[in-house]
Order: C-alpha cells, then sequence, then structure tokens
C-alpha cells in the first residue's frame, strides 16, 4: 500500500525491527463515523520484529499496521522518517 514502496508482491515474508512506544488500538467506529482508540502508553521503548505486508501506511510519528480481529494499530516510532522508510524498500527487495 505504501506506493514508494513499490508493488506488494513478495511482501509477505519481509520482516523489519523497529522501535515502538505508545500506540492506539483502533476498533472501529461509532455511529458518527468517528474511530473509537484505545490509547496504550508504554514506559519505555520495545523493538518490534514487524512484518512489512501487514504496513498500511507511515508518516513521521506512526506506522500504522493491520492487527487482529479486522483492527489497526498505530505506532508510536523511534528514527526517523527517512530510516525507516529505507528499512522497509531494503526488506521489499530482499
Amino acid at each position: 500500500m505504501l506506493d514508494f514502496m513499490g508493488s506488494s508482491e513478495g511482501r509477505n515474508n519481509c520482516f523489519i525491527e523497529v522501535e515502538v512506544q505508545n500506540h492506539m488500538i483502533l476498533h472501529g467506529f461509532d455511529a458518527e463515523n468517528k474511530e473509537i482508540l484505545e490509547e496504550v502508553v508504554v514506559e519505555k521503548p520495545l523493538k518490534k520484529f514487524l512484518a512489512v505486508a501487514r504496513i498500511q501506511s507511515v508518516s513521521e510519528k506512526y506506522i500504522l499496521t493491520t492487527y487482529a480481529f479486522g483492527r489497526y494499530v498505530y505506532w508510536e516510532y523511534k528514527g526517523s522518517y527517512q530510516k525507516l522508510k529505507r528499512k522497509i524498500q531494503k526488506a521489499s527487495e530482499e
């Protein structure tokens, strides 16, 4: 889904390591079409091995990924957008 990555083919088995901390779980939408979010505050950052195929989008602050039972998660990540972009591109090429 990320334009800068090109085709999503072959991404199913690619993983990247990212350092994440706080995150928000999107459980769905209410009757007024507003997001139902659960905010999770984490004391310290942790390393996560993330499947590239689960990434829906990346901003300068968050990685949006698919999650269990049709949910999505906004992960607050550490590091720069450009560095993360290069990690994703490199993993997709392997």
